[in-house]
């Protein structure tokens, strides 16, 4: 179980469970019409990190900006984002968030400050101190949050962006969602540090490990990091160990690791099992509640598979739109 905490309250929770709810059914039916080949491009599925999601971005204003990586659908849809409009962008339809062309890899949503997905391994990294300079600069209070996963620690990017977030204090949270593998090879066997949250004290900031299924701890963690930067101390490190239950790819055959070892996460660690322990503990939630949450979730997700598939297919000759900004711009 989840940990308690009325600090919380029950509406705060709901929200969260519903948003994880929601991300859940929005990435299944994503992989359908993958498998279909409806979507687009290649699926990277975030099932089992939901709690990263929620727990980070309801830490965060609406203008405040976020980097993030490929696997980074969860974090569009906890910010606030239309999820008609990704559902059109994975399908490549000029409905969607960037018109067709940004797909899964390359959402951009600015009206809620999401600066961009990106495939490029820990590229957050230094988009984020990017995006911090610029709040610093022209609009303080403002804050960006960095998101990249395991095998982006150990990217050359993570030291270098960190190190000038720090010098410079820059208003910017580095998140590791570390979902402990970097496509096959296991956390453990890819850093010598123990944990990634520790080397947070080679550039003298703070840096904190939580329990990354667990959307109380991620959100207080986050809170934190997220106030310290906002009153212009600089940044934090936050490792939020998590699971990945599918493969790193649709199509993934995952014998890197055992049937029993993703069972026993999907079974005792599954972060909407952890809250809905909690909300069925603390603040009565039955199981009326959970249906209720549940047929909105699903509704909500089938209005953005149809206006994804009666959207307009981008056209090979629109492929030059948008590269460059009109004049005056």
């Amino acid at each position: 179980m989840s940990k308690s905490n009325k600090a919380l309250s029950k509406e705060r929770l709901v929200d969260f469970y519903s948003t994880m709810v929601t991300i859940r059914d929005f990435e299944n039916a994503a992989i359908e019409y993958f498998q279909k080949g409806i979507v687009l491009g290649n699926m990277h599925a975030s099932n089992g990190q939901e709690a990263v999601a929620v727990g980070l971005m309801k830490a965060l204003k609406q203008d405040d900006f976020v980097s993030t990586h490929h696997r980074g659908n969860g974090h569009f849809i906890a910010k606030g984002c239309d999820m008609g409009k990704m559902m059109a962008e994975l399908m490549g339809k000029r409905e969607g968030l960037c018109k067709g062309h940004g797909g899964k890899m390359h959402q951009v949503d600015k009206a809620y400050g999401m600066m961009g997905a990106s495939g490029i391994v820990s590229a957050a990294c230094v988009l984020g101190p990017g995006h911090a300079l610029y709040s610093q600069l022209f609009n303080p209070g403002q804050v960006t949050m960095a998101i990249f996963g395991d095998g982006g620690a150990n990217q050359g990017m993570f030291h270098e962006g960190i190190n000038i977030a720090a010098l410079w204090k820059l208003p910017v949270v580095f998140v590791c969602e570390n979902n402990q593998f970097g496509i096959s090879l296991r956390d453990t066997d890819s850093a010598a540090s123990a944990t990634i949250a520790q080397r947070s004290a080679s550039y003298d900031i703070p840096g904190v490990r939580v329990d990354g299924n667990d959307v109380i701890a991620v959100y207080e963690a986050a809170v934190e990091a997220v106030a310290r930067a906002r009153e212009g101390k600089g940044p934090t490190l936050i490792e939020c160990r998590t699971y990945r239950v599918r493969g790193h790819y649709e199509g993934d055959d995952m014998s890197y690791r055992t049937k029993e070892e993703t069972a026993d996460w999907v079974e005792n660690h599954d972060p909407i099992k952890k809250l809905k322990e909690v909300l069925t503990a603390e603040w009565g939630w039955t199981e009326a509640d959970d249906k209720e949450v549940r047929d909105k979730a699903a509704a909500n997700v089938k209005k953005a598979v149809e206006y994804g598939i009666a959207g307009t297919l981008m056209r090979a000759e629109d492929a030059e739109e948008n590269v460059y900004a009109e004049d005056g711009v």
